[in-house]
């Protein structure tokens, strides 16, 4: 059992998305150097660990999500003496490094299935799910993430094999134990030369419910909750992984759980479950998603959204921990979601930086946030590279809805959104690349970038950088109770931290007009510590006003 207090649990996370955030070499892609050159920028944020997306060997289908060799660096992003330069300059910073461990499924490219694919005896053929059709489709309803079926039918062996994202992502048997022996063998290899854990992708999704069964809805989502995620032996598989591999290492765990709700969380985070250490509850990132999928989006409650953070923290209670994060490269960007990325867009995004820093749990920063990128609207589909959003966008048109009605969902929901390059200054390619980027910069990109929101008077990234250091100068902000004072007000979020004698009041204006606070919530012994419109205040909040008061003086 882990003591009360690790070290995860007192870090600010940062996600970084490696295409989209340094070019070194001038090819228009994000790469390892180019990380190195900005750690600067993540040491003076206050970034304790960074979540690093894969840059394993991949053909690219989903952006490195399809793997096609575990232990070599895809050439585009460097090599391997590279990364573990980056690793040592970063441990060198007081900064710790998390890879992507995507096991769910491998590349169809990787060595294990294209030998699976050979022969119906072939000694890898159990490392994927094949099966014979059903009356010449498919063998059951189950449809994949990205659109389509979730079986593809492969002429050599005239069997279908399972694949729960693209044809090219077929889905790993972990009832094979040969499967698991080298997930872990491949583990202990990022392990033993350093890295600091694992976020593991579809963690949630390995156990898979072997009779393939259909299933009784079409909705997309119930598919997931019913079929796809929390399957039989996922306990099992993660407590095996837990023996074998992470209990001999002093790292962190944070698996993303499509499908894993607050009231079995604590099944994988619970303290006495040696399983994982912390999830990416993907509820939130759901929450807006109408009967026809996330490109149905429907408005966002502010009052349903305390009730699931305070739902979550609730459920994980003292026995789990929680991730807080609003924002990552599958979804769009927070400011725009959940802020307003226009007239208030610094407000707001200060605002949401407040939020994300104050909850109960590790937070989790996207790059781009600190400075408030927001969301883009290209004109053509052309312009978009996502996977997911290219195939929403052809089966619409197909079913004849039109271009601008497509679009529009896209720029709401689109996972392209959060993955345009990362904006630095105001120079061509916004300091990104001295070449035209592998996708469209964001055109705000002169007005929105770090070189000159680092020298704003109203500076997100500084602002930022004061929440960071107040928490970790303040651990009722890590270790303290959490208590939403009014659930059902429309547009404020006010919520108390409590650790012994130490409370802090969190006060938030989610709107565009100015709100009165309640009195007999300020009491006198409260001091305003920081705020995004400045330590003198009226009795309201204004738009977008965010505010934190403690009962400690500094």
């Amino acid at each position: 059992m882990m003591g009360p207090n690790p070290w995860w649990k007192e870090i600010i996370m940062y996600q970084i998305y490696p295409r989209s955030f340094q070019d070194s070499n001038g090819d228009g892609i994000g790469d390892i150097p180019g990380i190195i050159q900005r750690i600067d920028h993540l040491k003076d944020l206050g970034i304790n660990l960074i979540w690093l997306g894969p840059v394993y060997e991949s053909p690219n289908d989903d952006n490195g999500y399809d793997i096609s060799d575990y232990r070599k660096i895809h050439p585009e992003f460097g090599t391997m003496e590279q990364f573990d330069e980056l690793l040592e300059k970063l441990h060198n910073a007081g900064i710790k490094l998390i890879m992507d461990l995507v096991v769910n499924h491998s590349s169809d490219e990787h060595e294990w299935f294209q030998k699976s694919r050979q022969s119906k005896d072939n000694p890898y053929r159990d490392f994927y799910f094949w099966r014979k059709g059903n009356d010449g489709g498919p063998p059951n309803n189950w449809k994949a993430w990205f659109g389509g079926d979730a079986w593809d039918h492969d002429p050599l062996t005239d069997e279908y094999y399972l694949h729960l994202f693209t044809t090219k992502q077929p889905d790993l048997n972990w009832e094979n134990p040969q499967v698991r022996k080298e997930v872990y063998d491949i583990m202990k290899f990022w392990l033993d030369k350093g890295v600091d854990g694992f976020r593991m992708d579809v963690i949630s999704l390995i156990s898979k419910r072997i009779a393939f069964e259909n299933s009784p809805s079409e909705i997309f989502m119930d598919m997931v909750n019913n079929y796809y995620s929390n399957g039989p032996r996922v306990h099992e598989y993660l407590q095996e992984m837990n023996k074998e591999v992470l209990s001999k290492y002093d790292v962190v765990t944070v698996g993303e759980g499509p499908g894993i709700t607050a009231d079995i969380a604590n099944d994988y985070i619970g303290n006495d479950r040696e399983e994982l250490n912390m999830i990416f509850q993907l509820e939130l990132m759901f929450f807006d998603n109408g009967p026809g999928g996330k490109f149905d989006p429907q408005p966002i409650s502010l009052v349903d959204f305390k009730s699931l953070f305070s739902r979550w923290d609730k459920a994980v209670g003292d026995k789990g921990w929680n991730n807080i994060f609003l924002d990552n490269h599958d979804f769009p960007r927070m400011l725009s979601r959940f802020g307003n990325d226009k007239k208030y867009r610094i407000e707001s995004a200060q605002l949401l930086a407040m939020f994300l820093l104050t909850m109960r749990g590790t937070p989790c920063i996207y790059q781009g946030s600190e400075i408030g990128m927001t969301n883009v609207e290209f004109d053509d589909i052309e312009d978009y590279r996502d996977i997911e959003t290219i195939n929403y966008y052809k089966e619409g048109i197909e079913a004849g809805i039109t271009k601008h009605a497509l679009l529009e969902n896209i720029y709401i929901q689109g996972r392209d959104n959060a993955r345009t390059p990362m904006q630095w200054d105001e120079s061509q390619y916004a300091g990104f690349s001295e070449a035209e980027p592998w996708i469209k910069l964001n055109p705000n990109y002169a007005l929105i970038n770090a070189q000159s929101d680092k020298s704003h008077n109203k500076s997100i990234y500084r602002f930022y950088q004061k929440m960071i250091q107040y928490r970790k100068a303040h651990n009722v902000l890590t270790y303290g109770s959490y208590h939403d004072i009014l659930p059902s007000h429309d547009h404020l979020y006010i919520y108390k931290r409590k650790l012994q004698e130490t409370e802090v009041l969190v006060a938030l204006n989610f709107s565009d007009s100015s709100i009165d606070i309640p009195v007999e919530l300020i009491t006198s012994d409260m001091n305003l510590h920081l705020g995004n419109y400045g330590l003198q205040v009226p009795d309201s909040l204004r738009p977008w006003e965010a505010r934190l008061y403690s009962n400690k003086v500094d």
